[in-house]
């Protein structure tokens, strides 16, 4: 999926405000801003989304020298999550068609982005991730692969999502190749976010980094039975493939247009 028109001012904002957790120097943030518009001047908007994002997000890491800014509320996300962990594996437990409720929670874990103006309630996202309908069509054919399947590889998301993702991985119980960012963008999830939420010690999971933009090369190296992809971000990387299951919260028109 490439860059829309819109993405452009969105983007813009996501770094404003990450410069913001860096720094309170208006004058430092404001020049961190000109640089990305700067930068937005030279180049072209054709990449998908991420890539131009990453592109945009090394300057705010240059001028500040804090490749992270998001760390210690990514750490606050997981720790948030893990205590909600007890109570939503019971709430699987209670329902018949624990796949399906597994699946609606690792969605509304999506909720939890630092990059969409968005509402993060996550009692509220899961509320409406509960009460709300799986298109049957494409929850008996996940079934069906699942069932006959050898492997999952899973595109992981966000940071305090994980924990959800955690949920869905423990319960559909396969051989599974978790995937996370090999630098962070905003609260992207990475290897040391997958290990503080301990999805190193499931059965069976195999936990890999990526480089920004890289799913398809993922996907033709692991040649799994099922991906499923998670958020906007890797939903915007894979948008073109066929195949993938995507579980994700569409937080701006542009995704939900799609």
């Amino acid at each position: 999926m490439k860059t829309k028109l819109d993405c452009i001012p969105c983007i813009q904002r996501q770094i404003l405000e990450a410069a913001r957790i860096v720094t309170r120097d208006e004058e430092a943030q404001e020049n961190i801003l000109r640089k990305v518009i700067k930068k937005l001047e030279e180049i072209k908007w054709n990449d998908s989304q991420l890539t131009l994002t990453k592109k945009l997000y090394d300057i705010l890491v240059k001028e500040t020298g804090n490749s992270d800014p998001y760390r210690e509320i990514k750490k606050r996300s997981n720790r948030e999550a893990l205590e909600l962990y007890p109570k939503l594996k019971n709430i699987i437990n209670n329902y018949n068609e624990k796949t399906e409720i597994a699946i609606k929670m690792a969605i509304a874990g999506n909720i939890i982005d630092f990059g969409p103006a968005v509402d993060r309630d996550i009692n509220k996202s899961l509320n409406n991730a509960l009460s709300a309908k799986i298109d049957s069509k494409t929850y008996k054919s996940f079934l069906e692969e699942l069932y006959s399947s050898d492997n999952i590889l899973y595109f992981a998301d966000n940071c305090g999502e994980i924990v959800f993702d955690k949920l869905l991985i423990e319960h559909l119980n396969k051989k599974t190749v978790f995937v996370v960012k090999k630098f962070p963008i905003l609260n992207d999830a990475t290897v040391e976010d997958a290990y503080e939420v301990s999805i190193d010690k499931l059965d069976n999971v195999e936990i890999i980094e990526m480089d920004v933009g890289d799913n398809v090369n993922i996907i033709r190296k692991i040649k799994p039975s099922i991906t499923v992809s998670k958020g906007q971000a890797n939903y915007e990387a894979l948008s073109e493939v066929e195949g993938i299951y995507f579980m994700l919260i569409a937080k701006c028109v542009i995704i939900a247009n799609e």
